[in-house]
């Protein structure tokens, strides 16, 4: 019976102390767990997360040759041209005719450009500085910087969580009741390391937008008349054309009446009988009948 309970007693002093040991790994896994989120906190506090963008509209003399310096300088800084698009497009058209076939075309085009770079952004203000130079003078200058700590901090904690959950499920700490739920929060793991990316690449390089046109151009060129009603033949071609043309008409009538020689065959019958009727007619004396009467009393 001592025994008994003395190796009751034994067991009972084993049991309370592995429970003491567990509970102070636990908090020990829990206080480092803490402060590597402190860590974090910190380390991403101490570099601040500043995306700076820009844009600028000024006035230039040649669209096209800013479009090459811009181009240039970009290229310099360690930058990339992203977008460029030049446009011109006539305000005013006048066509003045020089000859039969040829007019003097005057055009008044109004020419722009917009462009979208890449440039480091230690050097922004350098940089947009050195293009306002460019040109005759600037219409508007933006720069806007927004922080993005706060987003890169809640990126890196949730990849922090992710990756440790993942890396539970490896060990067999932590089992899954659904496998392709594992799936999913890898998926959230690249999501996570896509934004942090891009967050840095934002931070690295600034996006820059630039538009600028020039003044009014002017342009004379002569050019095909493309009214055709002004395309006409010499006046002697005319003549013999219309002399021909007379000809021809004159033909059609013939060839047409041609096509009535019945009706016309007609015509001077009904004539030759209605000319009979009136002559015998004419021929009567208009009194005879009058002067018979007076005979015969």
């Amino acid at each position: 019976m001592k025994i008994k309970a003395l190796i009751m007693l034994l067991s009972g002093a084993v049991l309370l102390y592995s429970c003491h040991g567990n509970s102070g790994y636990e908090a020990m896994d829990k206080a480092s767990s803490d402060t590597n989120l402190v860590q974090a906190d910190s380390t991403a506090f101490n570099q601040a997360k500043l995306v700076k963008t820009a844009d600028m509209d000024l006035k230039v003399k040649d669209v096209a040759k800013a479009g090459e310096q811009i181009s240039t300088l970009t290229t310099q800084y360690g930058g990339m041209v992203m977008r460029h698009h030049m446009q011109s497009y006539p305000h005013n058209v006048n066509n003045v005719r020089k000859s039969r076939d040829s007019v003097l075309r005057v055009s008044a085009f109004s020419t722009s450009a917009d462009m979208t770079v890449r440039v480091p952004s230690a050097r922004l203000d350098e940089f947009m500085t050195r293009v306002a130079k460019m040109g005759t003078y600037v219409t508007v200058r933006n720069m806007d910087i927004e922080d993005m700590s706060l987003t890169y901090l809640e990126s890196q904690l949730k990849m922090d969580s992710r990756q440790e959950l993942v890396k539970q499920q490896k060990q067999g700490r932590i089992k899954l009741k659904h496998p392709e739920d594992i799936l999913i929060f890898k998926d959230g793991l690249v999501d996570e390391q896509i934004n942090k990316h891009r967050i840095d690449d934002a931070v690295k390089y600034s996006n820059v937008s630039l538009c600028f046109s020039q003044p009014n151009t002017i342009v004379q060129e002569t050019v095909a008349n493309d009214d055709t009603a002004a395309y006409r033949v010499p006046f002697l071609s005319r003549l013999s054309l219309a002399l021909l043309s007379g000809v021809n008409l004159f033909a059609d009538v013939v060839v047409g009446l041609a096509h009535l020689w019945l009706f016309m065959l007609a015509g001077i019958v009904v004539w030759i009988v209605a000319a009979r009727y009136v002559r015998k007619q004419a021929s009567i004396p208009p009194n005879i009948f009058t002067h018979g009467g007076h005979q015969a009393k």
